[in-house]
């Protein structure tokens, strides 16, 4: 089963994390010096929050799959409506390994679809703003 996927970049980490511990009643699954992640069942999604640079605000969306059959699946979906893919194979990024296909919707908001299975022991690095012009593969970056 899918699970949504949300990241917002926040100002003061501390105070976003009481917050939203205390808006789901549950501590962060994970937690970092700059992110915290909540794995929630009820309601179904992986909530990120992280200050690292940039502005305050929504960073991206996605859908985070429960096997790479699911991502396959999930990815080829992302191609089909978007004009063009970005590929991560072995991602570091937010602490964890995961493969990655990124599109934008019409709006230019970033849609993340992925699979993670395993941890790392940094955040990684940005990745670009922008999704390539075409179907591409690149090196593993990170979701910034």
């Amino acid at each position: 089963m899918k699970r949504f996927h949300v990241h917002v970049g926040v100002g003061d980490l501390e105070a976003a994390v009481r917050f939203y511990s205390t808006l789901f009643g549950a501590d962060p699954s994970r937690r970092e010096a700059d992110y915290a992640k909540w794995m929630l069942d009820d309601p179904r999604v992986n909530f990120a929050i992280s200050s690292r640079g940039g502005d305050a605000g929504l960073r991206h969306l996605g859908i985070q799959a429960d096997d790479q059959a699911e991502l396959d699946e999930l990815a080829v979906r992302a191609g089909a409506a978007a004009d063009a893919v970005l590929v991560e194979k072995d991602a570091a990024c937010c602490y964890a390994r995961s493969n990655k296909a990124w599109v934008e919707d019409p709006a230019g908001i970033r849609w993340e679809t992925f699979f993670t299975f395993g941890d790392a022991t940094t955040y990684g690095q940005s990745a670009a703003e922008t999704v390539a012009p075409t179907t591409t593969e690149r090196p593993a970056r990170c979701c910034g």
